[in-house]
């Protein structure tokens, strides 16, 4: 039977983008499948308290048990607004309840961007977040626990998660032109709610260098916690 990780996503908006990946994979020599399921999500805010009670414990443990029905060896909290919301030391407790919960390994999509620009061997990124400021420092402040040097951030003053997942390519080649900086090795764009997976080689040839993408990089993750790599170019620079 093919290995499985599974996602919690909160709400509706980019999910579409995790069957779009599997099929990438597939189309690469995998058979690991990534079902998803959906959290209640209280109210959709860009905002810290709403993103502090969208990440709870107990709401992220509403859904675990349909994800290990659905054959999960593994669990991604698909969200990075609020993962990184907890802070370093907050996030790594979520996860790790997180775990216990499941009985299986867990992480984030915030871990997952950590882990990945480690993996590329870069230092300078750049960010451009559909978040407003303050959250987008916020995730700033993480990454900087991780050891990366953020260069530029760039906030785009979305405050709802619907809106974002109605971005298309021209607005989200738009976000990574803006948020670009030439001393940055890598461009981070850290929203789940946002369509990426069919566009990031374009991206990336359009600014030259590595881009990271919540959903992409959160796939990686749970690839790493099944500790099963998988080769697929057609994902953009992290996944050849």
């Amino acid at each position: 039977m093919a290995k499985a990780v599974g996602f919690l996503y909160p709400g509706y908006s980019a999910e579409d983008d995790y069957p779009r990946i599997e099929g990438l994979l597939r189309e690469a020599g995998s058979d690991v499948r990534l079902p998803l399921v959906h959290t209640d999500i209280g109210e959709d805010a860009h905002r810290v308290d709403a993103l502090l009670e969208m990440g709870s414990a107990a709401r992220l443990a509403a859904r675990v048990a349909e994800a290990k029905d659905r054959g999960a060896e593994a669990v991604v909290w698909a969200c990075t607004s609020a993962s990184f919301v907890f802070g370093w030391e907050g996030a790594r407790e979520q996860v790790n309840e997180l775990s216990r919960t499941a009985g299986l390994p867990a992480s984030s999509t915030s871990f997952a961007f950590a882990h990945a620009v480690r993996e590329l061997g870069v230092e300078r990124v750049a960010l451009a977040a559909t978040y407003p400021e303050d959250v987008a420092e916020l995730f700033t402040g993480f990454l900087k626990s991780a050891g990366a040097e953020v260069v530029a951030m760039r906030g785009s003053g979305i405050i709802t998660a619907a809106e974002v997942g109605t971005w298309g390519r021209e607005e989200v080649l738009a976000l990574a032109r803006g948020g670009d900086h030439p001393e940055a090795q890598a461009v981070l764009l850290p929203d789940t709610a946002l369509h990426t997976a069919a566009w990031i080689p374009e991206i990336e040839e359009d600014l030259g260098k590595p881009v990271l993408t919540a959903n992409q990089v959160t796939v990686r993750e749970g690839l790493r916690l099944l500790d099963t790599p998988v080769r697929c170019p057609s994902l953009g620079r992290l996944f050849s």
